[in-house]
């Protein structure tokens, strides 16, 4: 097991004091996995996307979440494309000190959530192996199913957001054979590498509206106005 690494899970609170299940890693952390292809556009967007917006609603990015990235073919030590930086500030959320990385066993075996940009990114991480599948969603099918999931049934932050969160997940499994999607391009996330920056704020705010529902569900907190 290789340890987490240095700025993926900045103010989650992990420490080695924490209690561990059989394969070593903590019982009380909930990590979410973005994905995509290179993991310098799409996948850095959603990781920073969704800790500026889980720290927006509970004023810190803690209480066990630890939110990270990678790609399928990864550009490994390489920066943020300089327009996902730009998306990023347009939102307010930070893109500093983000490197890529290739997507790794590891990163899937210590994965609570994996949300991919696309259906051949879900694919390629369950083909990974690890139990993936009930874990494993597309962002979009993701935001989909939690839209279906009644927020009373779900336990409430005083328990603890890692149990709010894998109820979440399981909710989440359950329905996914009765909620498809209308159209199969509905659950993509499309690739702006090479766009110009108007395409980039175009999948930003894509990715913006896909995750908001997805963060409320989360914290129980809703975006202010």
């Amino acid at each position: 097991m290789t340890a987490p690494e240095a700025g993926r899970g900045i103010g989650n609170g992990e420490s080695s004091a924490e209690v561990t299940t059989t394969f070593g890693f903590p019982r009380d952390t909930f990590r979410i996995l973005h994905v995509s292809t290179g993991n310098v556009c799409r996948s850095p967007i959603t990781e920073r996307l969704t800790r500026h917006f889980v720290s927006q609603r509970l004023g810190i990015l803690g209480g066990g979440l630890i939110v990270e990235s990678a790609g399928t073919w990864g550009h490994e030590g390489a920066p943020m494309e300089a327009h996902a930086e730009t998306v990023l500030g347009d939102f307010g959320a930070d893109a500093t000190g983000f490197v890529g990385r290739e997507l790794l066993d590891d990163h899937v075996i210590r994965a609570d959530l994996v949300l991919t940009a696309t259906r051949d990114h879900r694919a390629q991480v369950i083909s990974m192996g690890h139990s993936a599948g009930l874990r494993t969603f597309t962002l979009k099918e993701f935001t989909r199913l939690v839209n279906a999931i009644d927020p009373a049934t779900l336990p409430p932050l005083e328990d603890g957001l890692v149990m709010r969160a894998r109820a979440l997940v399981r909710a989440a499994a359950a329905l996914r054979g009765w909620l498809l999607a209308p159209t199969a391009e509905a659950d993509e996330v499309y690739d702006p590498y090479g766009a110009p920056l108007t395409f980039f704020r175009s999948i930003g705010d894509e990715i913006y509206e896909a995750l908001d529902p997805v963060v409320t569900a989360l914290t129980g907190v809703a975006a202010r106005a």
